[in-house]
């Protein structure tokens, strides 16, 4: 699924999944460097994002896995 990874003003890390008006802050992530790992969001979402490079820019659209409960 496209997910759209961005910082707000204060530094907060959001995760905007459209298909499902869906706009979660991440709360967890399993690399200190978000990229090709599992991050979870305020709702209990986990995605699989893929690996990119630590500078990556915000805010990125990526394809992202949703992993199961």
């Amino acid at each position: 699924m496209k997910v759209m990874i961005r910082k707000n003003a204060d530094g907060v890390m959001s995760a905007y999944v459209a298909k499902k008006d869906l706009e979660e802050p991440i709360v967890a992530m399993e690399r200190p460097e978000m990229w090709g790992g599992r991050v979870t969001l305020a709702n209990g979402w986990q995605l699989e994002l893929p690996a990119l490079a630590s500078d990556t820019p915000l805010p990125i659209t990526v394809e992202a896995r949703r992993l199961s409960d």
